[in-house]
């Protein structure tokens, strides 16, 4: 089976999201599936399957388990596919647990168009504040926990207690903060610890939550959002209502064979 590297939200390598994309002509067993995403140990292992039509079958591991949405591997996906299989493509669609994902080449960059998330206002608690170490402004839910912090220092000094994360609502959670830095509208960062991923480095579906939020926020469509991880990552967003666009760059780090 092939399997590629990709950097993801970056154009720079080891920065940005690493994802490690296997094309194969069918799915293997969910057992091996998961087995590949545990020996990689980045937070999403991608898999794609081939319908012809520019159109694939996608699925996301994550070391602790099958996901419903993954932004970052999608895009690398996207990316390989015009590199390598289809370069005068105009756009490709993937077919996943959250339904056709769709993604462009648009003004040199790998457009992503991605359900929106609700903003479903819930209570700050103890529990979160001690869980972060900072005291939230406003928190919120969907699939994931969005924790709005007072400041974007915040957001980058953040250390939280794993194990107090674990105890917290959404599959994952995140934090985020106004930007301090004029290049960009918003600060985040991703925690996904009940995933067996400490923090996940660029992710793009917390930002179907992230992006909504901004936008009404500051009254704007497009939104630039960073990524505070140690990696860091850039995210080009677009506030479509029910739908979100995240666009960004990638790079290749390596291609192979996995021997199975």
């Amino acid at each position: 089976m092939k399997m590629y590297i990709v950097d993801a939200f970056t154009d720079k390598l080891f920065t940005g999201n690493p994802a490690a994309v296997c094309f194969d002509d069918h799915f293997p067993a969910d057992e091996t599936m998961q087995k590949i995403a545990a020996e990689n140990r980045f937070s999403e292992t991608a898999f794609a399957v081939a319908k012809g039509n520019n159109e694939y079958n996608l699925r996301w591991f994550t070391p602790g388990g099958e996901i419903d949405l993954c932004g970052h591997a999608t895009l690398a996906t996207g990316y390989l596919f015009f590199r390598f299989l289809q370069p005068a493509a105009k756009r490709v669609v993937f077919n996943t647990m959250s339904g056709q994902l769709i993604v462009k080449k648009v003004d040199g960059r790998y457009q992503m168009d991605f359900p929106s998330y609700q903003l479903k206002p819930v209570p700050v608690t103890a529990k979160m504040t001690q869980a972060l170490g900072v005291k939230p402004v406003a928190a919120y839910m969907d699939r994931d926990l969005l924790c709005v912090l007072p400041t974007a220092d915040d957001v980058k000094n953040c250390l939280p207690d794993k194990k107090q994360l674990q105890q917290l609502p959404g599959l994952l959670q995140s934090i985020t903060a106004a930007s301090d830095d004029p290049q960009y509208d918003c600060v985040s960062r991703s925690f996904a610890p009940k995933l067996a991923v400490a923090e996940d480095p660029v992710c793009g579906s917390a930002h179907c939550q992230i992006v909504p939020y901004w936008a009404k926020r500051l009254g704007k469509q497009s939104i630039t959002a960073f990524q505070a991880s140690a990696r860091t990552g850039v995210l080009y967003c677009q506030d479509c209502g029910e739908r979100i666009k995240l666009a960004g760059d990638a790079t290749l780090y390596s291609s192979g064979q996995l021997y199975l």
